[in-house]
């Protein structure tokens, strides 16, 4: 027999994406967050639509530089990608502290976090709703893949420090191309 889910669980249950780890700069100042409320919006061009909250620091940096790019971990950076989310980059250089490589990306002023497996250089497109509801939508202008990174396994948020690891991927007909 079901019973009542309180409200505030059901974003555990609908967040589907990968969490990742977002990377801004501002005044040659890098920072990382944590992210893992992202959504598909478009396939092509990439539109990603992305929650970032007003408190965060890279809200900031994002408002005022239009660009950021998306890092996607793999579970090997689990301890790093957590530790990036409980800490500010208004106190403390999240790439010295825990040990991550930050690389020149191509379209965009932030840094490409080395040690993900893809990275997705964005510009915002839109934040009306930014200010309202601490939502931005991007698009992808440049994408990288570590292709010898064979174990693709990413991390997924199901709320108050409980994460799962992506498993075993099968494959069914599809009409897309």
């Amino acid at each position: 027999m079901k019973k009542t889910l309180s409200l505030s669980k059901v974003y555990q249950f609908l967040e589907p994406g990968p969490v990742v780890m977002v990377s801004t700069s501002y005044k040659n100042k890098n920072d990382i967050m944590t992210m893992s409320w992202h959504t598909m919006m478009d396939f092509e061009p990439p539109i990603v639509g992305c929650v970032i909250s007003n408190r965060n620091y890279s809200f900031e940096n994002l408002m005022k530089t239009n660009e950021c790019v998306i890092n996607i971990p793999t579970a090997a950076l689990a301890k790093k990608v957590v530790g990036c989310g409980n800490t500010s980059g208004r106190k403390i250089n999240k790439f010295n502290q825990f040990h991550l490589t930050p690389k020149l990306a191509s379209k965009v002023k932030a840094p490409l976090i080395d040690e993900c497996y893809v990275n997705l250089e964005c510009k915002v497109i839109d934040k009306k709703l930014g200010k309202k509801y601490n939502f931005f939508i991007l698009q992808v202008l440049k994408a990288w893949i570590n292709p010898a990174e064979k174990n693709q396994k990413t991390l997924h948020h199901h709320g108050k420090g409980v994460f799962s690891i992506s498993g075993k991927k099968i494959k069914l007909p599809s009409k897309m191309k």
